[in-house]
């Protein structure tokens, strides 16, 4: 069989240059372009990471880009107050607020005080509940991403068997939904395993389509993949490296090497799904500067 690599990186390109070439119609037409703020409390070098990526997409696709920055002392109310502040700005088409929070602050109380109709990271309750009953809604950037991977290699969905692994609200329990709803892609049989799960090798299995977001590196192992099976990885994990100039190196929460060859498809990590939530939080940015839902 020969297994052919779900390549994010040339996925995510191609998004941003179409993205790109509406801006540059923008321009063109003396139009404001679209403007993506993010919030980052603390210094979490994820965090860190993560916020200078979307700063450097944005840049590439001629987006405004803003970092509001605050110490990981700052109160909730502070918090709130800079929220309201951005909720509030003509000028900020859609804001993300960067997790994870410091502990004495509420993620939910912080999100859910986010418009819905700025929250282009698709975590609000609101986004969540239309996303449920299959309304127009901002997605969650890496689900949507996911789901993007799977339309642009035309991988048929329909009908199949899914199983994801992981519940989280991030990206388990909304791909699950996604997956399992009337849509293209979509229509799958999908089984959403956890910690919990009883048997969950012999699940893992029986899948058409594996969505592995657990959390844990290298988890699924050769065993647990059918043959033929799609494999998507959305794990990303550092480890200690001696082969790599930063002394680290990038590994996902599938056993690459040992499940490759089992695959009719496989997303790498990293080159896989990390670089397409991105490209999804630009693709909801533009939607919100269009109004594309009406909240």
């Amino acid at each position: 069989m020969n297994t052919i690599i779900i390549d994010g990186k040339k996925i995510a390109d191609d998004i941003k240059s179409e993205i790109a070439i509406e801006v540059r119609s923008m321009l063109d037409s003396n139009k404001r372009v679209p403007h993506l703020a993010a919030v980052l409390v603390g210094e979490d070098p994820a965090s860190l990471t993560y916020v200078n990526n979307k700063s450097k997409s944005c840049h590439e696709v001629g987006f405004t880009s803003s970092v509001y920055r605050y110490e990981s002392t700052i109160s909730e109310n502070k918090l709130l107050e800079a929220i309201d502040f951005l909720n509030n700005d003509d000028e900020v088409d859609g804001f993300i607020v960067q997790l994870p929070l410091p502990e004495h602050i509420s993620v939910q109380k912080v999100i859910s005080r986010i418009k819905p109709s700025k929250d282009v990271d698709g975590f609000h309750p609101v986004n969540l509940g239309r996303m449920l009953l299959n309304e127009p809604s901002f997605l969650p950037a890496t689900p949507y991403g996911i789901i993007q991977l799977l339309e642009r290699y035309n991988i048929e969905t329909e009908g199949k068997n899914c199983v994801v692994l992981g519940r989280s609200n991030i990206v388990g329990t909304p791909i699950s939904v996604l997956l399992s709803r009337k849509a293209k892609p979509g229509n799958c049989t999908v089984t959403l395993c956890h910690s919990k799960t009883r048997n969950i090798k012999e699940i893992c299995a029986t899948a058409d389509i594996l969505i592995v977001a657990i959390g844990k590196p290298q988890y699924v192992t050769a065993d647990m993949v059918k043959k033929g099976a799609v494999v998507i990885d959305v794990g990303m994990h550092r480890i200690p490296s001696e082969t790599t100039k930063s002394g680290f190196r990038l590994i996902g929460d599938v056993k690459y090497d040992e499940v490759f060859s089992k695959c009719s498809y496989i997303s790498p990590v990293p080159g896989g799904v990390g670089l397409m939530t991105i490209a999804s939080l630009l693709s909801n940015t533009l939607k919100a500067y269009k109004k594309e839902f009406q909240f």
